[in-house]
């Protein structure tokens, strides 16, 4: 959630984000969510993780019951669905990442979705500048006189990496397609692993499998340490399975805890502690997730992952 700031805040937002906790799934808890809106909070943000949809009919609701602008997170989620309807078409906007390994990948950049017309010529004039701008935005309207700087900033997406990624369009349905049904075979075969929770998915929910996030649970094993089991699986040739690092709670990064030495404007903002989110805590403590291929030829690398996972929770004991 996002509250407007003091004046002394950047130009850019004159906001500070407000965070929340999760559930034991890792999505937005609404209910302590809920307890953090003020007369100030603005907006609320879903966070596709992983490219597991949040529920969106629960957050349309929330953000209709308070008044607040829904916002959409799609950096894992390209492609995914709920109840058929498309990540990043249910908020006022919507933003998406095509770095490394994304569904929809141009190397690097990103692109806004929205189908708000005011907010889209900001969006503009926030990463363009010059000819675009002057193009899209009317003559006659109030930001059109901005249209040959911009805000100052150069952000967008470079050509190359934009054409990189509408050229992967065509095929986005037919990769994640592969991405489901590698998905499904690999939550399949360690379903029944002790000491490895697959991710539920809702009926509503198709994922786009950005990644495959998995609970452990060490007391099934013994009390074995996430570390040590990591270390295990890979010495089997699954060199991919890791913990997730910046993906992590928010409240964790001096970004959020104490930002003035970056954002003067800032200075007097004193962020959360750790203790403030500890679900949260807890499902970055348990989560590792496994790559998630979409090639049929990849069958065998998702069937030797699940299979270094099931050897060594069934050899824990030896590990200890």
């Amino acid at each position: 959630m996002k509250q407007p700031g003091a004046r002394n805040r950047p130009a850019a937002t004159r906001a500070h984000p407000v965070l929340a906790d999760v559930d034991g799934h890792g999505r937005l808890d609404l209910e302590d969510a809920a307890r953090r809106i003020t007369a100030r909070t603005k907006a609320v943000v879903a966070v596709h993780l992983w490219g597991l949809p949040e529920d969106m009919d629960a957050l349309e609701s929330f953000a209709d019951q308070h008044e607040l602008m829904l916002l959409e997170d799609g950096s894992h989620a390209h492609g995914a669905t709920w109840n058929g309807r498309m990540t990043g078409t249910f908020g006022t906007a919507a933003a998406f990442s095509l770095n490394g390994p994304k569904p929809l990948s141009a190397g690097e950049g990103g692109f806004v979705a929205t189908d708000d017309t005011e907010l889209y010529y900001r969006v503009l004039l926030h990463g363009q500048y010059n000819k675009r701008c002057r193009r899209e935005i009317p003559t006659g309207h109030p930001l059109a006189r901005f249209a040959v700087t911009g805000m100052g900033l150069k952000l967008r997406i470079h050509p190359l990496a934009a054409a990189l990624a509408r050229s992967q369009l065509t095929r986005l349905g037919h990769h994640l397609t592969g991405r489901q049904e590698i998905a499904g075979r690999m939550c399949a075969a360690l379903d029944s692993v002790p000491g490895i929770r697959v991710p539920h998915v809702p009926v509503s929910a198709r994922p786009s499998w950005y990644a495959l996030p998995l609970r452990y649970e060490p007391a099934e094993l013994g009390g074995l340490p996430l570390a040590r089991f990591l270390d295990a699986v890979r010495a089997e040739g699954a060199t991919e399975a890791d913990r997730p690092g910046s993906t992590c709670p928010l409240g964790t990064h001096p970004l959020f805890r104490a930002p003035g030495a970056l954002l003067p404007g800032y200075a007097d903002r004193q962020g959360p502690t750790t203790d403030d989110f500890p679900a949260a805590g807890h499902v970055h403590a348990t989560t590792f997730k496994l790559p998630v291929w979409h090639r049929e030829a990849d069958t065998h690398l998702a069937d030797a992952y699940t299979a270094a996972i099931t050897k060594v929770a069934s050899h824990a004991k030896d590990l200890l």
